[in-house]
């Protein structure tokens, strides 16, 4: 087989695999975390942390999660709370080793957890 064929028969379809992940990369909404409280566990075992992901035409949100400790918080990260809210959810450690969290009043709850990691969260 002449070599112009061969390195045609091989860049024709990297050339059409690479244009079509360029134009997939921007279809798909680049995401990102904002983290804004970090507090570590009386224990010391995890971070408490709260952050906004946003995603394309995300709306404002707050969510919360555990972390482990000095850690970045994951893209996957499984949130405890959420809420459609940009609101500071002056989160916190109680005496006990609870979770303590305020709610803002009218927002949209979309996930409200009674535990995370067998640790109880109290919602004020």
């Amino acid at each position: 087989m002449p070599v112009p064929v061969l390195l045609t028969l091989t860049m024709a379809p990297v050339a059409l695999i690479g244009a079509t992940l360029w134009l997939v990369s921007d279809i798909v909404p680049t995401c990102s975390i904002t983290e804004f409280q970090r507090m570590p566990a009386p224990d010391g075992a995890y971070d408490l942390v709260t952050f906004t992901r946003t995603c394309g035409d995300t709306p404002e949100n707050m969510q919360a999660a555990l972390v482990p400790l000095n850690e970045q918080v994951p893209f996957d990260a499984a949130s405890f709370v959420s809420v459609l809210a940009a609101a500071d959810l002056e989160p916190g450690w109680t005496a006990d080793g609870e979770i303590g969290i305020t709610l803002p009043d009218g927002a949209e709850i979309l996930r409200q957890d009674t535990t995370v990691a067998g640790i109880d969260v109290i919602y004020r």
